[in-house]
């Protein structure tokens, strides 16, 4: 067995992600056998000490059979209502099933307000750590009855990154209707499943598609995409099967391993390259990005050639190379309507009470490319 793959087994904390195809199918609603199948995993888990937090997608496609809906709405109304009767469904059989082994149940809904603003990040952050040494199993799913386009994640495998962080587990688990990484679709044929995953390098070139079910949003591009983040930010991922839920929870043996980085980021660090809105760019010259980049130096007026956006001090705004291309993230010392006037010059050309960085090392992270 691979490091990775004994990190995960061995976690003490640990963030369990699974899909809605996994949960639900368009005609019949929750599946009582799939998600007591995952229960007994996650149980099973759970006594072996480990804490465990849920993030289960299926509110919607649970919603979908009681109101008489063939398939997932497209419009986000419908979405909403599904989402209310769906939530409540999913919620009591989460409850009832966990009940079997005397574990409780703590709901925690989330919109990306409650991850992307700093104190809304700490009070979520308080919530699971108390959740968590009451040894209750804190399930979560985006508020959809309340998100609107504007702050909904998107899918809830970036939400389960965010969450691994935000909560220091010691690994992640995605489960859905794939067993793994595959390095074309698997169900075009004349496909190889990577069993591990150790740098960028691995996934380079690999072509992933949508989900096809109907139920979720996200698909492998999404489930890819989260596990490179939380894989980058320093914490073991485990991609497989929810099927193959028991194997993975107990010996994480099968599906695809994302190695970590070496490095974990900081709460703050975090927040900055993979949770927080940006509101602006700013174009840095070649120099600039050099310095940015790969010496981890401070952002200075002289190295910036363009600014674009709205925003104010205090804001997050994304670093860009020439071809607008997001090199790192960081936040900005000043408001978009002074920038102009600075830019391209030296510091020492500047009025005594505009020499400082624009944007500081301290409150910048480079972003992987």
């Amino acid at each position: 067995m691979s490091g990775t793959r004994e990190a995960i087994a061995a976690a003490r904390r640990l963030v369990v992600k699974v899909g809605s195809s996994a949960l639900t199918t368009a005609g019949s609603g929750l599946d009582a056998a799939r998600l007591d199948a995952l229960v007994d995993a996650i149980a099973e888990r759970v006594a072996r000490d480990t804490q465990i937090v849920l993030v289960s997608s299926g509110a919607i496609g649970a919603g979908l059979a009681p109101l008489s809906l063939g398939k997932r709405p497209r419009d986000l109304a419908t979405q909403q209502a599904a989402a209310s009767v769906g939530q409540l469904a999913l919620a009591h059989a989460y409850a009832e099933s966990f009940g079997r082994y005397a574990l409780t149940v703590g709901q925690v809904l989330l919109t990306s307000d409650d991850v992307v603003r700093r104190s809304h990040y700490r009070n979520a952050q308080r919530t699971f750590s108390r959740l968590l040494a009451l040894g209750a199993v804190p399930v979560v799913n985006e508020n959809d009855t309340v998100a609107t386009e504007e702050i909904r994640f998107g899918d809830n495998d970036r939400l389960a990154a965010l969450v691994a962080h935000l909560i220091g587990a010691d690994a992640l688990i995605l489960l859905s209707d794939v067993d793994g990484l595959y390095d074309g679709d698997p169900r075009e044929g004349a496909t190889r499943k990577l069993t591990e995953v150790l740098s960028e390098s691995d996934v380079d070139g690999i072509s992933v598609g949508m989900s096809s079910s109907g139920l979720g949003t996200g698909g492998m591009v999404s489930k890819l995409a989260a596990a490179r983040t939380a894989a980058g930010a320093g914490i073991p991922v485990l991609l497989a099967a929810a099927s193959e839920a028991s194997a993975a929870l107990t010996a994480a043996s099968p599906g695809t391993a994302f190695a970590p980085a070496d490095t974990r980021l900081s709460a703050r660090r975090f927040w900055l390259g993979y949770a927080a809105d940006t509101t602006g760019r700013l174009r840095l010259d070649d120099g600039a990005v050099k310095a940015v980049v790969g010496r981890r130096r401070s952002l200075l007026a002289a190295g910036i050639t363009g600014v674009a956006g709205e925003f104010q001090a205090g804001d997050v705004v994304d670093l860009v190379d020439a071809k607008d291309r997001p090199v790192a993230r960081g936040v900005v010392a000043f408001d978009a309507t002074e920038l102009p006037d600075l830019i391209g010059r030296s510091t020492h050309e500047l009025p005594a009470e505009q020499r400082r960085e624009v944007v500081h090392a301290d409150d910048l992270v480079p972003l992987r490319r």
